[in-house]
């Protein structure tokens, strides 16, 4: 296979923290991770090819390390997420072999992405990878990254890996069964939601927020991911990790947990959108009114000054920016046209009038929509 071609049957399987790692040890837990390397063992076998990111790192360096808590300087929890890292790898690479299948470690930052060019060279890697029959293990490289350049939550980092690939699907495995009606910790009875086509404000105010004590994702994060997985086409699969099978159940296409899936005949974003929307860091927002919100939604407009009602935070000309409504809803993310202060003098203002003081820009809108990502 040329390593220009696109890998097909390609699944990308993210596993959390909480059903990563033995509360009790606070170390990563063989039986469960030898069950799930079976999984994806099976699923090479039938002739996908597998992804796996995986959180646990900071947990399992506490083990290593000796601490009972969360280190609260961020130089003995980065320290510790070196030690775990290493944990971490030696126990996949062993239970890979076993399977006869080699596995290669992947360590991302927001930087090593939000360039084009290195965005580019990541997925050359991992395409190689799995073209030479290898399962690439990806991580954010908490040991040396910042806040500036953090995905936050490997649901975040997963998302991006998936849509980067052109994945087949994306499934998470969480220490819950999906997305419920309620929060099923205050509402037991709550129904699981199947399936997700759109994510409407309805979805998101359900969503909750961060639940795990050793992770650092909710519900909320794994909206956020469907936001990218939806736009991208690629289904996105929510479930409960420790349910046995639960990998290929999803990989099958058989019914478990919550599957976040565009209604067939959607139309797709293109790769550049995808790139825009979740690489880069956003450096500012840019509040629309209700004309210019149902313009971009629904007709798939460019972002004309005459719609801005406001901007907060300093861009350049070229930044990844949020294009937010009125009410506080994220709409999508863009490139910018105008710094933050050309922003600023021309908000609300029709072309014409922008002709008498910025006459080289007036016919330029604020962001095209061909760099627009609407999430």
């Amino acid at each position: 296979m040329s390593h220009t071609e696109q890998i097909d049957n390609l699944v990308v399987a993210k596993v959390g923290s909480s059903t990563l790692v033995d509360p009790a040890t606070g170390a990563p837990q063989r039986s469960f991770i030898h069950d799930l390397i079976g999984q994806i063992a099976q699923l090479v076998a039938d002739g996908f090819h597998v992804v796996l990111v995986s959180s646990g790192a900071a947990a399992a360096g506490m083990g290593r390390l000796g601490f009972d808590e969360r280190p609260g300087d961020l130089p003995t929890l980065q320290a510790c997420c070196a030690a775990g890292q290493a944990a971490l790898t030696e126990v996949y690479a062993a239970e890979l072999a076993g399977h006869g299948i080699p596995c290669g470690q992947v360590l991302l930052t927001r930087a090593d992405v939000a360039s084009r060019t290195s965005f580019l060279n990541a997925r050359g890697t991992f395409t190689r990878l799995l073209e030479l029959g290898a399962v690439p293990i990806v991580n954010e490289n908490d040991a040396i990254s910042t806040t500036e350049f953090a995905f936050g939550d490997n649901d975040t980092l997963g998302a991006i890996v998936a849509t980067m690939l052109g994945a087949g699907l994306y499934v998470i495995l969480s220490d819950i069964d999906g997305l419920h009606e309620a929060n099923p910790e205050t509402h037991p009875d709550a129904p699981l939601i199947e399936r997700v086509e759109r994510i409407t404000p309805q979805i998101v105010s359900i969503a909750g927020g961060a639940g795990s004590k050793v992770g650092t994702g909710g519900m909320a994060t794994k909206i956020r991911a469907a936001r990218a997985t939806l736009a991208a086409g690629i289904p996105m699969v929510v479930c409960r990790g420790r349910q046995p099978g639960a990998l290929l159940a999803a990989a099958r296409g058989e019914r478990i947990g919550t599957r976040f899936e565009a209604p067939a005949g959607a139309a797709h974003e293109r790769a550049r959108k995808l790139w825009i929307g979740m690489a880069d860091m956003p450096r500012g927002t840019i509040i629309v009114d209700d004309g210019a919100r149902e313009s971009l939604v629904e007709r798939g407009a460019s972002l004309l000054p005459a719609g801005i009602r406001a901007t907060e935070g300093v861009y350049a000309a070229g930044d990844v920016v949020n294009v937010v409504a009125g009410d506080g809803s994220l709409l999508g993310r863009g490139v910018t046209r105008y710094s933050s202060d050309e922003v600023e003098k021309i908000r609300g203002l029709r072309t014409d009038v922008i002709a008498r003081f910025i006459p080289d820009r007036a016919d330029q809108p604020c962001i095209h929509r061909d760099e627009l990502l609407i999430l």
